[in-house]
């Protein structure tokens, strides 16, 4: 959206986004509008009662084009309900959405999905910037939280199948680090068990905190997931997890990141699109040492008043 801005600066932008991510939004300069897309309170039961008066705020939106960045049929509905006099959606849309678009961008479906975006911006006539701005807000501290000594961030778990660490990965984690401080963020329903060394704060952050802390690391380590794409947005100091997922296509958009896969330890901007990957595997206890002697020593940093 920032290319869209630079290129247009005096056009007016609204942003359809779902409540839980909407703070990703909170000062950025690019979007002048936020339209919640409250999905779950579309339930069955509260359906009549609320979806009528959404759909009727969305249809009096009615902008001059519509960009559908999500390519599903629920994306593709909300663009065609808001009376966009053009819309645009890309090549790969799922689930019948290309069906709504007026123009299709041809995108290529192996390519990373944030270069799948940008082509969808430069069928509206948007050049590619040389440097993309990443204007995410710079978070919330965390009440009662240190940021001395300097700690490690690993965000190991997802809700995609089969990416997230076992915890006694996340015990060994732990382990190999100490005595260098692990938090341990994200969201998830299991029960570890971790050392003095480590900090668990699984499901008492928000978002904003989130962002707060991944700023606030020296190092951030996180399996695929949403918290690694934020975290590649606004620092190089990230490995990347990858089990089955290809990080060509979904990794971090961030050269000087690095990439976990089937044991090897990449640059990000060093995979090369011809580079074969081995069908992927769990990330196991033996991996951690690779990333320890990655990240190597901590030293503290005195505190500046």
């Amino acid at each position: 959206m920032a290319a869209v801005r630079d290129a247009h600066p005096r056009a007016e932008i609204t942003w359809v986004i779902n409540p839980e991510w909407s703070t990703l939004l909170r000062g950025n300069p690019d979007v002048d509008h936020i339209h919640i897309f409250p999905r779950g309170e579309f339930a069955a039961l509260n359906a009549p009662r609320t979806l009528w008066p959404w759909l009727k705020k969305t249809r009096s939106l009615r902008p001059d084009v519509a960009l559908d960045f999500q390519g599903l049929m629920r994306s593709a509905l909300i663009g065609k309900v808001s009376g966009a006099r053009e819309f645009l959606g890309m090549s790969d849309g799922r689930e019948g959405s290309r069906l709504f678009y007026k123009k299709t961008a041809k995108v290529d479906r192996r390519a990373h999905a944030v270069d799948r975006y940008l082509k969808l911006a430069e069928a509206l006539g948007v050049p590619v910037p040389e440097a993309l701005r990443f204007p995410l807000p710079t978070g919330d501290p965390l009440p009662r939280f240190d940021p001395f000594p300097p700690f490690v961030l690993l965000h190991p778990f997802s809700r995609g199948i089969g990416k997230s660490m076992r915890n006694s990965v996340v015990e060994e984690f732990c382990r190999a680090f100490d005595p260098v401080r692990v938090v341990i963020v994200g969201k998830s329903t299991r029960k570890i068990s971790v050392p003095e060394n480590c900090v668990n704060l699984l499901n008492q952050t928000t978002l904003l905190q989130l962002i707060w802390l991944i700023r606030a690391a020296r190092f951030v380590i996180s399996v695929d997931s949403g918290p690694m794409h934020i975290a590649a947005a606004v620092t190089s100091q990230l490995v990347s997890i990858h089990t089955w997922t290809d990080p060509r296509r979904v990794g971090p958009y961030n050269s000087e990141a690095w990439v976990w896969k089937n044991g090897q330890l990449l640059r990000a901007g060093e995979i090369a699109p011809a580079t074969k990957l081995k069908k992927g595997r769990a990330f196991r206890e033996a991996d951690v040492a690779s990333l320890v002697e990655l990240v190597g020593d901590i030293p503290e940093v005195p505190r500046t008043n």
